[in-house]
């Protein structure tokens, strides 16, 4: 018996809470600690810290999802043989940067049912495409989608993935069918633009005729629009040409961090942008209030070279402490400025060191 019910309910949703975003936007919250913590118990947290740490880096072992609250129970398993998104909603998308318009999908899955995010790894590999950094860092994404829980009636999403490899040539009633009979999902929640299948053959209209044949509720939104049609690069000039034009997206956030404007970025993903790296604690190098680390160390997309005030420095997983810093970010290093607190060395451990860095 399939899940879901024996036909689809299907919603146009408009936003309760819509996003109007420009450069000129005044409403986003700035983010400003001052803290003074003495030397000693910095150097604490950095040497405690180190030994919780366990981000991937390349090369090394698989690590928890999330970087900064080790410790946490795992999630129950689900009962052999059934689908861990069983009974659920599930949000499809491609969630590379966890924006405002993913969280929107998320909001709705949550008003419905049990909010689950559909994502696909390996797409890259199959397709062929460059490797590129992520825009969150696969350890800090449990981290984001817990910041949701306030909007999603006090549960937080969680991303079930599938293998790209496994699904790239179904067609759209092939995954449909694989959503509700293998996964016995409860129904979906997509945007208006989603396309999906072979080829990315099949659109949103034919996601809702699908899921009545196969007794899913299904249930399609609005895409979250942004009011800046054009930004100031070259690239983003180019992509407004498509269909996306307007519409919040990763690669208007990728664009955005390229040029180095992190306030547009919190806008378009509803929070400030966390870098994270993982270093070796003899890797850092300090110079009176500056320490200094390889960009090599960083798990996900940093800003455009520049210069960045106000920005917040989090070590380890002390997140309720962050140090207030200015960042540089160039080709080759990162630099952390802070007039709190001097920055050194600690026992030239070799055991690696979690670095959380918010911008604006």
């Amino acid at each position: 018996m399939l899940c879901g019910g024996s036909g689809a309910s299907v919603h146009l949703w408009d936003h309760r809470h819509p996003f109007t975003l420009g450069f000129g936007f005044n409403g986003a919250q700035r983010y400003s600690f001052v803290l003074r913590p003495s030397l000693a118990r910095l150097q604490q947290r950095m040497k405690s810290s180190s030994s919780r740490s366990h981000c991937k880096t390349p090369g090394q072992t698989p690590v928890p999802h999330d970087c900064f609250r080790q410790g946490e129970a795992d999630p129950e398993l689900p009962v052999e043989g059934l689908s861990p998104v069983a009974g659920g909603i599930v949000a499809l998308g491609k969630f590379d940067a966890l924006h405002i318009g993913h969280r929107e999908l998320a909001i709705q899955a949550a008003r419905i049912g049990t909010p689950y995010l559909l994502s696909f790894v390996g797409m890259a590999e199959v397709l062929g495409w460059k490797p590129r950094a992520p825009i969150v860092a696969k350890c800090d994404r449990k981290r984001v989608l817990s910041s949701w829980s306030s909007c999603c009636g006090n549960v937080a999403p969680v991303e079930f993935e599938i293998e790209f490899g496994s699904v790239r040539h179904l067609n759209p009633q092939q995954f449909v069918e694989k959503l509700s009979r293998e996964l016995r999902v409860s129904g979906v929640v997509a945007g208006e633009n989603y396309r999906f299948g072979y080829k990315a053959s099949g659109d949103s209209s034919e996601l809702v005729r699908l899921c009545e044949e196969y007794g899913l509720s299904a249930y399609i939104i609005h895409s979250v629009m942004d009011k800046n049609q054009v930004c100031g690069t070259g690239e983003i000039q180019e992509d407004s040409k498509s269909k996306e034009r307007g519409q919040v997206s990763s690669t208007r956030v990728r664009h955005a961090l390229a040029a180095g404007d992190v306030s547009y970025v919190r806008e378009l993903l509803g929070r400030p942008h966390r870098l994270i790296s993982r270093v070796r604690v003899q890797d850092i190098t300090s110079k009176g209030r500056r320490i200094s680390l390889e960009t090599s160390s960083l798990l996900n997309l940093p800003p455009g070279n520049g210069v960045y005030k106000a920005c917040s420095l989090i070590v380890g997983d002390d997140e309720d402490h962050p140090v207030s810093c200015k960042v540089v970010v160039d080709s080759l290093n990162l630099h952390i400025e802070t007039e709190e607190v001097r920055f050194r060395n600690s026992d030239g451990s070799q055991e690696f060191l979690l670095l959380g860095v918010e911008f604006g």
